[in-house]
């Protein structure tokens, strides 16, 4: 009994704890005299460039402290490139930093990115509450400043991420 409930316990430390850190940590940042996160409109929030100039090592290692981390999923504004004007909030997978930015893959649950070779399924997970299919774009990462974050969404599963990991390293040459 003790064991099956520290199991369901962890369970919803790892689907729930970071968002509860990371809300709280925002509320107190958003108090009266100060500055909330900026509007993305007039503002480059993300930097987009070929996964292969990123090449580093990549580990899983998402902890509850606040900080988004390698394996987690996070919110934020991503502009189109057809469009570098427009954009719009998406998830985007945690797979590494670059000093004080997030390096991540964007997510996507459109279907249609199934037989595109630049895509890979990652399954479902709490950051999309539909619940539907997503996919990971691997041929271009993000550099996202962590104060541009959203919201947090989810922590990936050690699999999903493993598998991630595999492909950045396979093809694009990181560690």
């Amino acid at each position: 009994m003790a064991g099956t409930l520290g199991q369901m316990a962890m369970s919803l430390i790892r689907r729930h704890g970071p968002r509860v850190v990371r809300e709280l940590t925002r509320s107190a940042a958003t108090r009266p005299g100060r500055e909330s996160a900026p509007s993305p409109r007039g503002n480059r929030v993300t930097r987009t460039s070929p996964t292969a100039t990123h090449a580093r090592e990549i580990a899983y290692s998402p902890r509850l402290d606040g900080a988004a981390d390698p394996g987690e999923v996070v919110w934020t504004w991503v502009e189109f490139e057809d469009d570098p004007g427009r954009g719009k909030d998406r998830p985007v997978v945690v797979v590494g930093r670059e000093g004080p930015d997030l390096v991540g893959l964007m997510l996507s649950s459109q279907e249609h990115r199934r037989d595109d070779a630049n895509w890979m399924s990652i399954g479902t997970g709490e950051w999309d509450s539909a619940h539907r299919e997503s996919f990971a774009r691997l041929d271009r990462v993000l550099t996202v400043p962590e104060n541009a974050i959203r919201r947090e969404g989810a922590i990936v599963d050690p699999g999903q991420f493993d598998r991630i990991a595999t492909v950045l390293r396979d093809r694009y040459g990181w560690r």
